[in-house]
């Protein structure tokens, strides 16, 4: 039965969890400090009291728990491991991208991974270099992995649920700096979702705006700022990425901006692009990315500002493209 409840972003995360335990019995719950202290970020508070030796802490070792969690799959687990930063993937890629995507090809069908990882990525004040790399895009560079990244509560709650319910690998990544935030409606209960699908967040006609992650709020800002009326389209899973909603907002506005936090090149905004241009669709102007400089990320906060995107500079492309 379908309820409300008022949580921060962090708070869907956790109820979400508690809801794959309770109903979903093959599913384990484990990473660095996940169990006792309850998450780095508190996310994970509460869950081993509640379900006990099903969610427990593991040793320091990516590549430990994330070969744990392909072998429990194969075998019927549904094994939810937290990464606490994404940059700490890098350390144990191999059985992501060589074992976890592989499982279904290598065994002709015959076994599946139906693991989940939770981690998170982005900047926040302090961070530094190796802790503040958005990577999304050498994850989507990979057949095999579903990718989801939720920014409101509501989406952290059921994009969560989807994603440990999936049949197949799917790397959820949150943003620590919407952890406790400000406390929002949740329908909790209710069917779990598919994988897939997006958030129209604005509603317009002269650009389509599309975006992920934290950056999100900094669109709307940006979009607010201008009073230019435009779509702004959340990716909350990039794969499977909605194309398709894409095509129809950008024939309709004849322009596309496309915004992410990750740095330009290589970034999964030149595939967004890609596929609108191939397409054959008319536009009414070039289209534009806007992302963070090709650079670490400093520890300076003002100095990180001058790599990260920023409203301003969002805007500014806004203007630019409908200047056309």
């Amino acid at each position: 039965m379908s309820e409300t409840a008022k949580l921060t972003y962090g708070g869907a995360i956790n109820a979400a969890l508690a809801r794959c335990l309770e109903q979903m019995p093959e599913t384990l719950l484990f990473g660095e400090d996940v169990a006792l202290p309850g998450g780095v970020f508190g996310v994970t508070r509460g869950l081993r009291k509640a379900y006990g030796e099903r969610v427990f802490d593991t040793p320091i070792s990516e590549t430990a728990m994330l070969g744990a969690a392909v072998g429990a799959s194969m075998m019927g687990r549904r094994p939810i491991v937290e990464i606490m930063w994404a940059d700490f993937m890098l350390v144990a890629f191999d059985q992501i991208v060589n074992q976890a995507a592989n499982v279904r090809y290598v065994s002709e069908g015959r076994l599946s991974a139906p693991m989940t990882i939770r981690t998170q990525q982005g900047n926040a004040p302090g961070a530094c270099a190796q802790h503040s790399q958005n990577l999304e895009a050498l994850l989507l560079h990979v057949p095999g992995i579903r990718v989801a990244m939720p920014v409101q509560a509501q989406d952290a709650y059921d994009l969560t649920l989807a994603a440990v319910a999936c049949d197949d690998p799917v790397v959820v990544i949150e943003n620590r700096t919407l952890y406790a935030g400000a406390k929002a409606e949740v329908q909790i209960g209710g069917p779990i979702p598919a994988i897939g699908g997006h958030r129209l967040r604005r509603a317009g006609d002269d650009v389509t705006v599309v975006t992920w992650g934290a950056i999100t709020s900094s669109v709307e800002a940006a979009v607010d700022a201008t009073g230019i009326s435009a779509d702004v389209i959340e990716a909350v899973w990039l794969n499977p990425f909605d194309t398709d909603a894409v095509l129809a907002s950008v024939r309709r506005t004849g322009r596309l901006l496309v915004v992410h936090e990750a740095n330009l090149t290589g970034g999964f905004g030149a595939e967004v692009v890609a596929r609108v241009v191939e397409s054959g669709v008319s536009l009414s102007a070039p289209p534009r990315r806007v992302g963070a400089l090709d650079s670490r990320i400093p520890a300076a906060v003002q100095l990180a500002k001058t790599i990260l995107p920023q409203t301003d500079d969002i805007a500014a492309a806004l203007r630019s493209l409908v200047a056309h």
